[in-house]
């Protein structure tokens, strides 16, 4: 099973940031860390790299759904969601699928809660 769903698209990487920010919230999701790859591993290792933020989504109430079902879920929140660009200047966006990563969790309470939440950022990342 694939692990994540993605996207490319003919937005400048700075405006795909903002426009999936902006989806996102759309779909009741809030971006609660922003990690800048590119930024921490110049400074970290003194290496480049290519433009790439990782996007911490969470949506409040499917977080408590998935909580209630399981108190160690939170180990796996929030969604993550990548906005890369690549070496011939085309910028993709991509989401985690959350069915993938509850395969790993024996609770069968989680998978309507991690298809709702799939369905969501298919949403986000199709309406790019």
């Amino acid at each position: 099973m694939k692990y994540f769903t993605s996207k490319t698209t003919d937005r400048s990487y700075e405006q795909a940031i903002a426009d999936v920010t902006e989806l996102l919230k759309e779909e009741g999701f809030g971006v609660l860390t922003e990690i800048d790859v590119k930024e921490t591993l110049k400074k970290k290792l003194d290496v480049d790299f290519k433009k790439y933020k990782i996007l911490g989504a969470c949506n409040p109430n499917f977080a408590h759904q998935a909580l209630q079902a399981e108190d160690k879920i939170g180990v796996m929140l929030p969604c993550n969601v990548i906005v890369e660009e690549h070496e011939d200047g085309t910028v993709e966006v991509s989401a985690v699928d959350p069915v993938a990563s509850m395969q790993a969790v024996d609770n069968d309470k989680l998978q309507p809660i991690a298809e709702q939440v799939r369905a969501n950022l298919k949403k986000v990342i199709n309406k790019l």
